[in-house]
């Protein structure tokens, strides 16, 4: 016993290494993985060595696991399935997880360790995957039935599981959704608005102190404003596109609104800038105004001289042509961009949008 209690402080010594090695070695199998989110790995990091400390705490006593672990692992296993993580991948992730922690203890005891040790530690290790799994499915389960018996509770843990990016696979996504009879959209549309109600085409929607998350269709009615839209690329790509959409509905100027009810991802991408935001993106905000008119020189020429002078006749003069020539710019500007420059939100838009272009 004196031996495996040496090897165990080893091990505890050592978690910041061997508890990254054991998450690495899980992510590298189990392709399920790959995809969790960072706050997401760093609760399977957590929850990695918790139970390798308490396993080589079992080993050294020579016990079992307690009723306090046991209620652990239900809650871990009831969490599992509220963020759609499939039960079979839990248990083939804590069964790699055992054989790479043993790896590791043989590494580190060396000539410490016995046969019989290391006999020990592989019983110990099949007698606790036996009780865990029993205690991982009945909290899946019980988290299961509550999902599929409170429909509208569970739609709230969809739709907050989506803006935080908390979903593991686009398979438990999919199984999600059918279990619960909702169609997401390949790219849905995320809208924060200060609207009490959310649009009647909204797939999923929640109101929470005072501002109304939905999501979206593609094709539609944006809802009533003030407030932002944002396409997201995919299912996936939701939480940038709620971040975003929350920043400009909550801090966007009141001028932003003045000519719209409810702002674009271009607006939230000029606020976001302005902020610099994690999620700010200067090329994506040059795509979403200026690609249009990026090969039509003169319309370019003509915006920047209007921004430079102020008035159409002023640009005109600026670039050497009839005035009603520089006016027929504009209104092909503002057809082809959606921006009118003698609006003074949108000019700020074509200008940052203007400015932070890439060239060529």
């Amino acid at each position: 016993m004196r031996e495996r209690q040496r090897v165990h402080q080893l091990v505890r010594d050592d978690l910041d290494r061997v508890v990254p090695d054991v998450v690495a070695t899980i992510r590298e199998q189990i392709p399920a993985y790959r995809t969790l989110s960072p706050a997401q790995v760093e609760e399977v990091s957590a929850i990695a060595a918790w139970a390798t400390s308490r396993i080589l705490e079992l080993w050294v006593e020579g016990g079992e696991l307690a009723p306090a672990d046991v209620q652990r692992f239900r809650g871990i296993g009831a969490a599992r399935a509220l963020d759609g993580r499939p039960l079979p991948v839990i248990l083939r992730a804590y069964r790699v997880a055992g054989t790479r922690i043993t790896d590791l203890v043989a590494e580190l005891g060396g000539d410490r360790l016995t046969v019989d040790d290391a006999l020990a530690l592989a019983r110990l290790w099949m007698a606790s995957i036996d009780t865990l799994s029993e205690a991982l499915y009945a909290g899946h389960s019980a988290a299961t039935e509550r999902v599929s018996g409170d429909r509208e509770r569970a739609l709230g843990d969809l739709l907050d599981d989506l803006l935080s990016g908390r979903q593991a696979t686009r398979t438990a996504l999919q199984d999600r959704c059918r279990e619960l009879d909702v169609t997401l959209p390949a790219r849905p549309r995320v809208l924060v608005t200060a609207a009490a109600v959310a649009p009647e085409e909204a797939v999923l929607a929640r109101e929470r102190d005072g501002t109304t998350v939905a999501v979206l269709a593609p094709a539609g009615s944006t809802g009533a404003g003030p407030g932002c839209l944002v396409e997201a690329t995919d299912p996936g790509d939701v939480p940038r596109a709620h971040r975003l959409a929350e920043l400009a509905a909550t801090t966007a100027p009141g001028r932003a609104f003045a000519d719209r009810a409810v702002l674009d991802e271009a607006d939230a991408q000029v606020v976001a800038l302005l902020a610099a935001h994690r999620d700010a993106d200067p090329v994506r905000l040059a795509t979403l105004v200026l690609s249009r008119v990026r090969d039509q020189a003169h319309l370019l020429a003509g915006l920047e001289a209007f921004q430079a002078s102020g008035s159409a006749t002023a640009a005109a003069e600026l670039l050497d042509v009839h005035p009603q020539t520089m006016r027929h710019r504009l209104r092909r500007l503002v057809h082809l961009t959606g921006r009118d420059p003698r609006r003074p939100w949108d000019r700020f838009v074509l200008e940052v949008a203007a400015t932070v272009r890439p060239a060529g």
